[in-house]
């Protein structure tokens, strides 16, 4: 496997708080990789500090072995798309119109109206209300345009947070069977989820963070099987 991202002794600060403490991790090409842990474990700030939007304080993130710069534009540019907590589409504008702006630093028209196509294939839904007003869909919709959006930077690499957070089991369903069909797009997805048993299913490999430190790395059927794990995070405990 292709190593693609590469986080190095990453240490990120919010004004006195310590959020990452000499965090690494490694994701490959091809595969999902989830980050597990509670509210105000860093997660988040993980996601943030990749896609540019936090700088950190010391350590590296590399993508494909070349250092990046928190440069959010750039770093889109070079194939790496974050799918942020609380969607964060533009609700006065129609469906169609927020993918559009998914692809907002590309310059091939051809490629991009092929490729507004290809994710109506994914998200029919979003075929359906392609002249809606985004922001009276449901939240679930919400969730698709907001992956359906990013998927039109046409990123190597989509950095997912939170993509099922208030929303119905059946929705949840269907928004875990979309990313694997993005998978198989081609597409390497890091995933921060707080529904640990539908990201152990889906995930190749898995990360917890703790209090801003990784305390445990693995494969996602290792992880899901510690019985630490099961109790804190699936509400289960092997005897």
């Amino acid at each position: 496997m292709n190593n693609l991202l590469t986080i190095k002794n990453l240490n990120v600060f919010y004004g006195g708080i310590h959020a990452l403490k000499e965090v690494n991790i490694e994701v490959n090409q091809g595969e999902i990789v989830t980050i597990i842990g509670s509210n105000g474990a860093g997660k988040s700030t993980l996601l943030n500090s990749i896609s540019g939007l936090l700088k950190p304080k010391s350590g590296d993130i590399l993508y494909k072995n070349e250092k990046i710069l928190p440069i959010p534009h750039k770093i889109v540019k070079r194939g790496i798309c974050q799918v942020p907590e609380g969607r964060l589409i533009f609700a006065n504008l129609s469906v169609k119109d927020n993918l559009a702006l998914g692809a907002y630093l590309r310059k091939d028209h051809k490629k991009i109206a092929e490729d507004i196509e290809k994710v109506y294939s994914l998200f029919p839904r979003l075929k359906e209300r392609e002249k809606q007003i985004s922001g009276t869909m449901s939240g679930g919709e919400q969730q698709m345009l907001a992956m359906a959006r990013g998927l039109m930077s046409n990123p190597e690499i989509i950095l997912l947070d939170e993509p099922s957070l208030g929303l119905a089991p059946l929705l949840v369903q269907t928004i875990f069977e979309i990313i694997i069909d993005i998978q198989k797009m081609g597409k390497t997805i890091l995933l921060v989820e707080q529904n640990a048993y539908k990201a152990f299913e889906i995930a190749n490999r898995a990360y917890v963070l703790e209090q801003g430190i990784i305390t445990l790395e693995g494969t996602a059927k290792d992880i899901a099987s510690n019985p630490k794990i099961q109790e804190a995070y699936l509400g289960t405990s092997k005897k």
